[in-house]
């Protein structure tokens, strides 16, 4: 009898000015996937370039384990944020010896960033030729210091398959679920969330800015029509459905949507419907067809064009890459393209 499959190895670097909150979020997030026998998914370790302890952003000293040789080990790399002032982001000046111990990351292995830690990948030279996130107040320095880098001012992360980054502390731990259901699917993605507290779902393409964050209290809601919508995937559902449902008008619906989820009502039921015939494909023996009906996406045409235009793959490349990867740990499920 074999044991449980070793854990996907993360590494989290330290650098001075570290942001004492986005370092806390791949423990927590990667920390709360388990397997069915309770062993972890993942390990992770906080280093630093040296070893030595780091000046956080927050006004205290981060005394980490682990030094350079923990990129070496690691299946996935992470830069957390740091603060927008630093050398790095300031003046493009990185910290002597950092190239050095980026090479010793495997080339096999991912590489991730937060917020301002985009602007090390950059300079780093890991973007080249690459689209990337980062933070709205920063998305035009960083475009302005590195012209070949196509930056996406409004997304909350941005995959490019070994390289991944992602805007604000919130859409750090977008990514950070991202990467778990890349690795182990949907269901696992969603356990983990639950555990967490926070969404299970927020695609990368959404805006990272919203007019309104908070929206003007007035006593009514779109939440009632979407998780009814949830419920009811497998039939039509049009925006007039959903609007009497809120009891508001159309127009009044629409806009309210927008304001609380930061979509059209029409793009969140799409990725709704994408992210149940996930779910399905991955926990289910249901044919295309049978799926594609209990998403709401009529045919098993329809479901392919969507899987495609969302994650590059046919449903049964999806479902084949998805079982095979409980067979080895953190092999990832096809990441979507850009």
């Amino acid at each position: 009898m074999t044991g449980s499959p070793a854990p996907h190895r993360v590494a989290v670097l330290a650098l001075e000015g570290v942001m004492a909150f986005e370092l806390g979020i791949p423990h927590r997030v990667f920390g709360a996937a388990m397997r069915d026998d309770l062993t972890p998914r993942y390990e992770v370790r906080v280093c630093s370039m040296d070893g030595a302890p780091v000046r956080s952003a927050s006004g205290f000293t981060v005394a980490v384990d682990h030094g350079p040789e923990a990129l070496a080990w690691a299946d996935t790399v992470v830069v957390v944020t740091i603060q927008p002032d630093s050398p790095i982001c300031d003046v493009q000046e990185l910290p002597e010896g950092l190239d050095a111990c980026f090479e010793r990351v495997r080339p096999e292995a991912r590489i991730v960033s937060f917020c301002s830690g985009a602007f090390v990948l950059a300079e780093l030279g890991l973007l080249e030729g690459k689209s990337a996130a980062t933070h709205w107040m920063l998305v035009d320095r960083l475009a302005r210091r590195y012209p070949n880098v196509t930056v996406d001012p409004d997304v909350l992360f941005v995959d490019e398959g070994r390289v991944l980054t992602a805007a604000g502390a919130g859409a750090a731990v977008d990514l950070c679920l991202h990467l778990v259901r890349r690795d182990y699917g949907s269901q696992v993605a969603n356990a983990v969330a639950r555990r967490c507290v926070v969404p299970p779902w927020r695609e990368g393409g959404q805006a990272q800015f919203i007019e309104r964050p908070v929206p003007e209290a007035s006593g009514v809601s779109t939440a009632e029509a979407r998780e009814w919508a949830l419920r009811h995937l497998d039939r039509p559902l049009s925006i007039d459905e959903l609007a009497r449902r809120a009891r508001m008008s159309r127009r009044s619906f629409t806009r309210r949507f927008r304001e609380e989820v930061g979509q059209s009502p029409a793009q969140w039921l799409t990725l709704q419907r994408v992210e149940h015939a996930r779910h399905l494909l991955e926990s289910s023996d249901l044919t295309v067809d049978q799926i594609a009906q209990r998403a709401g996406l009529g045919t098993g045409v329809s479901l392919r064009q969507h899987l495609r235009a969302v994650l590059g793959v046919s449903p049964s490349v999806y479902r084949k890459a998805f079982r095979a990867r409980e067979a080895t740990a953190g092999s990832a499920v096809p990441a979507a393209p850009r």
